[in-house]
């Protein structure tokens, strides 16, 4: 019966979380109840609850995850200092010529929004905001413009420099170490943020190759009379798409070669980020001090918000294991028929479900400390399981009718968009997104090989 505990502690935080309280406290209170009714029945020892204020200081020492603050930053200075809507409309003016182009420039524009941000609701609320009535305008159907748009928002989860990544990859390293010690590997490996950087690298650019030529070949406007650009740019129109494009472009680079050329850890890539973004928007005339102000305010709420979901789930955590926890799904998972494929199987339909309820802050620092050691134990590769894991909840993100980013897109378009249109329009990108991950299940070496040659 005991064995049943973790199970329903697991069960009751999802319920909790359902009705609607907010994250942090639900993982934290549920966690506090089952110790405190474990305790007086006898089945609990309060004598893990010592370790949490070690836990908590480990939190506080990690310097890696002072790389959320400063990619927080970047991305919404990105955002309110109007570079990312100057990068669509020069991206557009340069493809206009083209029957797709505005389509391939939301695709391109919101791939390099989702890289700064790593925010699923900020990328999708910020394109539909510049992008949906244009393309409206343009021929595009209600549901090719929203399609695109949402498949494009949550590009953040893959593609690096993000914060997805960010927490993924200090989960993962965590896990990995924790499964190592298992195995009784007293000098084990360690497997970093910048490795899953890398990883990401070659399926993020599979998946927007992929939605570029879905809409060059299927999601194509109906025949409008086009816009002036189709007769080509004049000088000073280069000039200005240039102005437009490189600086974003050579930041995003800078911070990621920065990475993978290993002059620079994470944490001080997303500085670069950070004070690179504050300057172009200086550059731009769009700084002031009631942007600066309103940034800075952005960045405070949703970094508050990650570490004390992080710190409710390193409650929660401790409790999970103080019920045997650990070792409940230990034994679960090698008890399956088919062994670890079967384990690796449920545990992405699990996490898939989950992206229907939980966000991928929740989710990573919820279940894969739970289920992580335990796979990484059986052999799997960490790197290859993390990008597993991105496009997984990349996909549940976008499959209705629970997907967070239709939620998104449904609050900023015009009642004229019908819900109904939204979801026929992800569709192919969810089709897309599954033929990546069972490319990625075919071959890994697609998410391991850079990784190893970097």
């Amino acid at each position: 019966m005991t064995e049943l505990i973790p199970l329903l502690m697991f069960l009751t935080l999802c319920l909790v979380l359902i009705v609607g309280y907010p994250v942090a406290f639900s993982l934290a209170g549920t966690a506090i109840v089952f110790a405190t009714l474990g305790t007086l029945t006898g089945s609990f020892d309060p004598a893990f609850l010592q370790a949490l204020p070690n836990r908590l200081f480990g939190i506080m020492e990690n310097s890696t995850l002072i790389a959320v603050p400063l990619f927080v930053f970047m991305g919404i200075m990105l955002e309110k200092s109007r570079l990312a809507e100057d990068l669509l409309g020069s991206m557009a003016d340069l493809l206009g010529r083209f029957r797709s182009g505005l389509g391939i420039s939301v695709v391109l524009v919101g791939a390099l929004l989702a890289a700064s941000t790593g925010i699923v609701g900020a990328t999708v609320v910020t394109m539909g905001l510049m992008s949906l009535p244009t393309m409206l305008k343009r021929g595009y159907s209600p549901s090719q413009a929203t399609g695109i748009i949402s498949a494009t928002g949550t590009l953040g989860q893959i593609i690096p420099p993000s914060i997805a990544l960010v927490l993924l990859g200090d989960t993962l390293s965590s896990a990995y170490q924790q499964a190592q010690l298992n195995m009784g590997i007293f000098n084990p490996k360690t497997v970093s943020i910048g490795d899953l950087f890398v990883g990401a690298i070659v399926p993020g650019v599979i998946l927007v190759i992929l939605y570029c030529a879905y809409v060059m070949l299927v999601a194509r406007p109906a025949v409008v009379s086009q816009p002036a650009e189709s007769e080509g740019l004049s000088r000073s129109q280069w000039r200005t798409a240039l102005r437009d494009l490189l600086p974003p472009i050579l930041l995003i680079v800078l911070v990621l070669g920065s990475i993978l050329r290993g002059a620079a850890t994470p944490t001080e890539a997303a500085g670069v980020g950070a004070l690179g973004a504050l300057l172009l928007a200086a550059a731009k005339g769009q700084l002031s001090l009631a942007r600066l102000r309103e940034v800075v305010q952005g960045t405070t709420e949703v970094t508050a918000m990650v570490f004390l979901i992080l710190i409710g789930a390193a409650v929660f955590s401790l409790v999970f294991r103080g019920f045997g926890g650990d070792e409940v799904v230990e034994a679960f998972f090698l008890n399956l028929p088919g062994g670890v494929l079967t384990a690796t199987l449920l545990v992405m339909a699990v996490i898939f479900l989950l992206g229907f309820i939980l966000d991928f802050i929740e989710i990573t620092f919820v279940v894969i400390p739970i289920v992580g050691p335990v796979l990484l134990a059986m052999g799997v590769d960490p790197v290859w399981l993390g990008i597993m894991i991105a496009i997984n909840l990349q996909t549940s993100f976008l499959t209705p009718p629970f997907g967070f980013a239709l939620f998104y897109l449904r609050g900023v378009a015009p009642d004229t968009v019908e819900t109904a249109a939204m979801y026929r329009g992800v569709v192919p990108f969810i089709l897309i997104q599954l033929s990546v991950l069972v490319m990625l299940w075919i071959w890994p070496q697609l998410a391991t090989w850079l990784p190893t040659v970097i």
